[in-house]
């Protein structure tokens, strides 16, 4: 059980099964208990990651700082840019 999601799975459990509280559950799996209350705030970009193979096709030669100066080019905002 090395995955934070697989933790956290595991502490759900402990927690629906038993009757544990979730800092007990926490202590038992050995996980922090910051990692159950985590909540991802990462955008789907699918649509970047697609154009990203689309280009990566065209010009297989091209690195991925060339890569990014297109994207960038075509409006995609990476890297916390806006």
């Amino acid at each position: 059980m090395v995955t934070p999601a697989a933790k956290r799975k595991a502490v759900a459990h402990l927690v629906d099964a038993h009757g544990m509280s979730e800092r007990r559950a926490c202590k038992a799996i050995g996980c922090c208990r910051m990692t159950m209350r985590y909540q991802t705030t990462r955008a789907d970009e699918a649509g970047l990651r697609q154009r990203m193979r689309a280009i990566a096709q065209e010009r297989r030669r091209f690195g991925y700082r060339r890569l990014h100066v297109l994207l960038k080019r075509e409006g995609f905002a990476i890297n916390h840019m806006a």
